[in-house]
């Protein structure tokens, strides 16, 4: 609950001072999709099943300091990432470049290209690893995939929009930071 508190909380926060304009009650994320509530669901469901039936399982603490360090890289890289970005962060991919809009390639985006992604994926999963959840371990590793997969392949489209070769080139250089994902395929 405290990892789970603190993302909803630091996500606020840091939208409030980087972001001002865009902040409101969604900046919390608590909203996200109907899908974001039937994980974090799924995950109070199985950690209570497996507590009554297996409660050995539930105290693996090489395990579980696993799923905190997880936790709190997930959680400084996603908020390095927005504290980097800036007032170019923002929860809802653009569609149109405004005036201030310039493309961050300094900092951890000259790590990884999406790295507010690769912070949210291992956070998200390192939640589960924390629990000792094995069904949630896999059923977040395979949704946020997935739901990162075509939200960069969305990303990237708008950003190659905005930016042109500019974009083109920062993709070549530095890699999206998510396994097995390149990102939307165009040639320079």
């Amino acid at each position: 609950m405290c990892s789970l508190s603190l993302f909803h909380y630091s996500e606020y926060l840091v939208t409030a001072i980087n972001n001002p304009r865009s902040l409101s009650l969604d900046s919390f994320l608590l909203n996200h999709s109907f899908e974001y509530n039937l994980a974090a669901l799924s995950s109070w469901i199985e950690f209570t099943v497996e507590k009554i039936i297996y409660p050995e399982m539930k105290q693996i603490t090489w395990l579980s300091a696993v799923g905190l360090l997880m936790v709190i890289f997930g959680e400084c890289l996603r908020k390095a990432a927005m504290l980097t970005a800036g007032s170019n962060f923002n929860h809802i991919v653009q569609n149109e470049k405004s005036d201030t809009h310039t493309l961050v390639t300094s900092g951890v985006y000259g790590w990884f290209r999406h790295p507010s992604y690769v912070g949210w994926f291992y956070w998200s999963i390192g939640t589960q690893v924390l629990l000792c959840n094995p069904i949630c371990v896999v059923g977040y590793t395979l949704a946020s995939w997935r739901f990162f997969k075509e939200r960069i392949e969305e990303e990237e489209m708008t950003l190659i929009h905005f930016f042109g070769e500019e974009y083109l080139k920062y993709k070549k250089r530095v890699p999206s930071g998510l396994p097995f994902i390149k990102g939307i395929k165009v040639e320079l």
